[in-house]
């Protein structure tokens, strides 16, 4: 009895919209992880590019599940796909983001505070008690702290605040909200 082998397929796809600075990177991490995929994901000028691979059923149920489980900040305007060759990656990486001149992408206005930030705000015993930047990638100052794109931490008014340990470890974190929060500060560090 000959056993069957799953192909793997890999897909390239760009999305556009209001998908910088809104958890996005951290989501398709998440999700294509969840999935079991492989590939990378980057921010662009004109919004982010990805590539995810694995067997042909999973790659399809992610693409699926893309859009109907984007976080809720983000905006699709343009979602397109493209199958590529297969590279044999093992894992799912953000990569650094890309400049590219003459294009441009949806920029993120504030967002709210959000109920998890409020509490660790309210919270005595928490690092960032009383402290009023608190943000995570569902909330916080997005448009007024961007200064150019694609939207990372040395493009924003953040780039003089090193990130202390503790910030840096949320930021570094893939189960953690703070995943590749660009504004991400304390009181220590911000």
């Amino acid at each position: 009895m000959t056993q069957r082998v799953p192909t793997n397929s890999r897909i390239r796809a760009h999305v556009e919209g209001v998908v910088q600075g809104v958890g996005f990177r951290p989501f398709l991490h998440q999700l294509a992880t969840r999935h079991g995929l492989a590939g990378w994901v980057l921010n662009a000028t004109d919004g982010v590019t990805l590539e995810v691979e694995g067997p042909a059923e999973r790659v399809a149920v992610f693409l699926r599940d893309l859009p109907l489980q984007k976080p809720r900040a983000a905006v699709i305007d343009e979602f397109s796909t493209e199958t590529v060759a297969p590279l044999g990656e093992r894992e799912f990486r953000i990569r650094a983001s890309v400049a590219r001149d003459g294009e441009f992408v949806l920029v993120s206005p504030d967002l709210c505070v959000c109920e998890l930030c409020l509490a660790e705000t309210a919270d005595p015993h928490n690092r960032r008690y009383r402290y009023p930047f608190t943000n995570c990638t569902d909330c916080g100052p997005r448009f007024t702290l961007i200064q150019d794109l694609p939207y990372d931490r040395p493009r924003t008014t953040m780039a003089p605040f090193t990130m202390c340990a503790d910030c840096l470890h949320e930021y570094e974190d893939p189960a953690d909200r703070r995943y590749h929060a660009q504004p991400n500060a304390c009181p220590v560090c911000g």
